[in-house]
Formats: structure tokens, sequence, C-alpha cells
């Protein structure tokens, strides 16, 4: 069954609002291309969510192997391309590091989504 979708009305310029509302420089396209990049991969993505959901916001590699199937050196790998792009923190406890996701690195990537208002 074929369905019929509106036409919207819109200004001439309103179809042609720059993406990020603006034009990225070769650093800002960078740091957003190795941040999209790092996230590419479905187990980066929920490790990312393992770490957001964790109590405190904050979770131990030694926790996150577990969830995801992995062995913990393959997730310190992941774990060392999200660190390596910005999206996540590592510090180091004893033998156990401890992951937090950096909150303003997410708004910077929604950000560059968001049409121009």
């Amino acid at each position: 069954m074929a369905m019929t979708l509106p036409v919207l009305e819109t200004s001439a310029g309103a179809c042609c609002s720059p993406l990020t509302g603006g034009v990225l420089d070769d650093d800002q396209a960078a740091v957003l291309a190795r941040m999209f990049k790092a996230l590419g991969d479905p187990t980066r993505v929920r490790l990312m969510s393992l770490i957001a959901a964790s109590e405190g916001g904050e979770a131990c590699i030694c926790d996150l192997t577990e969830p995801v199937g992995l062995s913990q050196p393959t997730v310190s790998h992941h774990m060392k391309q999200l660190v390596s792009a910005g999206l996540v923190t590592r510090e180091q406890r004893g033998r156990w590091a401890y992951y937090r996701v950096v909150d303003s690195a997410l708004t910077d990537l929604a950000s560059s989504l968001r049409t121009a208002p």
C-alpha cells in the first residue's frame, strides 16, 4: 500500500542549512571524525552505554569484560580507542583502570548533527 507524504513549505535557504550550523575547520572536522570512527564499532558503543549506566557514571575494566563477552585485553584495546578519541577518561587505581564518559564530547557529537536554527 503506497503512502503519500505531505509536502512541507520551506524557504529557499532552509533546505540548504549547514548541518553543523556553520562550516567546520580542518581541526574540528578531524576531532569529530575521530570520535565518530571510535563509535563505528558496536562493542565500543555498548561499552560507552555500560559505563554511562554504571553506578556513579564510572566503571572498572574488570566489570566490562563479561557483559560484552570479550577478553580483558580486547576490551582494553576498545577502551584505548575510546580514550584516544576523547570519549572517555581513564583513571588508574591500583591494578585496575576506571573509565568515565566525557559528557561534553557527547554533547559536541550531538551538536554536530543538529541543523542550524
